[in-house]
């Protein structure tokens, strides 16, 4: 009787005061409640599951913008590499020229500073100094547009020569530069002069 009494009462009060008739999801307990222990009644909340699959959502969206700005990112660093080399070659067979940078006469270092310059890449002038750009790369990881250099004067252990990769498939790795008896011209890594005189390999892109 008492329990009932207190339903009554409980009932009368909520629908006074402007509680929703729909009761839904709240328990028989709440009902019962009286009115200086019973808390605001609120419907079970999904909000920190909520906030939690939001945020989890935002990092995978963020995840994926940062992949997709690395592949583009990529995607351009070859093509412009692809532009350079394809330059650099527009000089095959250009005579040599001790400090030449065009079609009358260009020498090793000058070839690979015209054509990133070409790009707007700059790059020292001497190639001793050029061989301080970039990061070192081992012969395996040899890409195109990387530069190898050379020690070619017995006289000094200094680098005294630069060229540029344009191909490195399966080892071979072939490379434009300009040289004193033949000009401009595309060797390989593995032609035994040039083995003997290599000293290492930087990507400056």
């Amino acid at each position: 009787m008492k329990k009932l009494l207190i339903l009554s009462l409980s009932t009368l009060f909520l629908y006074s005061c402007g509680t929703p008739k729909n009761l839904t999801g709240y328990s028989e307990k709440d009902i019962m409640m009286t009115f200086e222990d019973a808390p605001i009644l609120k419907k079970k909340s999904k909000g920190k599951n909520s906030l939690i699959s939001a945020s989890k959502k935002k990092e995978e969206e963020i995840a994926i913008e940062e992949e997709m700005d690395f592949e583009i990112f990529e995607d351009s660093n070859v093509d412009l590499l692809g532009n350079v080399i394809q330059f650099a070659k527009t000089f095959e067979g250009t005579k040599y020229k001790f400090g030449g940078t065009t079609n009358a006469g260009m020498d090793c270092s000058g070839l690979v500073c015209t054509a990133f310059e070409q790009e707007n890449i700059s790059l020292p002038r001497v190639s001793r100094d050029m061989a301080t750009q970039g990061t070192p790369v081992s012969l395996r990881e040899v890409e195109k547009g990387d530069l190898v250099f050379f020690k070619t004067d017995r006289r000094r252990n200094v680098i005294s020569h630069v060229g540029l990769v344009v191909e490195s498939n399966s080892g071979d790795i072939r490379f434009i530069h300009s040289t004193t008896r033949a000009g401009v011209i595309i060797s390989s890594l593995e032609e035994a002069y040039w083995k003997k005189a290599f000293v290492e390999v930087r990507r400056v892109i």
